[in-house]
């Protein structure tokens, strides 16, 4: 319960500062992608449902609010929190490269698929122009700020490990 409670509170603060903190500290209007570091982070230190529900809620929060068509971004998000929940396997908490790397390939397949669903198929074909300008820097920034924001959830997911075997200790 502890664990759920956590996960909804951090998808509701990482929304906050995303949609409401980091517009203020935007570069050509670019702001970083909290809850794709969110939903990517779940993924691979929780699983796949882990990373599947954190991606369902944070997707919807941005459809509900800024999305044209409920259910695109609850589906990419979705879809992040899956793939990403695929390398539970081999995630390591002392190492940082696979978190970075996947942190940075979510954000840039979500802006890819963001481009061709919500700009490509309107006849907007200036891919150069809208990778350039906007899901290169997007994902930059999020990958300067993940190495910020992911030891946060690293020890928050490590505390919440810690409580719950101490807790099945004592049942046992």
């Amino acid at each position: 319960m502890k664990r759920k409670l956590t996960a909804a509170l951090l998808v509701f603060v990482c929304f906050l500062l995303q949609t409401s903190v980091f517009p203020h500290f935007a570069f050509n209007g670019i702001v970083p992608n909290l809850l794709v570091v969110l939903t990517a982070s779940y993924g691979f230190m929780r699983g796949k449902k882990a990373g599947l529900l954190t991606g369902f809620f944070s997707g919807l929060l941005l459809d509900i609010f800024y999305g044209d068509v409920i259910g695109f971004y609850a589906l990419l998000y979705m879809w992040i929190g899956y793939l990403n929940g695929n390398l539970r396997k081999i995630f390591f908490p002392e190492d940082i490269k696979l978190p970075m790397s996947m942190i940075l390939l979510s954000d840039l397949g979500s802006g890819i698929i963001c481009y061709l669903f919500l700009f490509l198929l309107r006849s907007r074909f200036q891919i150069q122009f809208y990778f350039v300008h906007i899901i290169l820097p997007e994902v930059v920034y999020t990958v300067l700020i993940s190495m910020l924001l992911y030891p946060i959830i690293l020890k928050l997911n490590t505390r919440l490990e810690e409580h719950e075997k101490r807790s099945a200790q004592k049942f046992v």
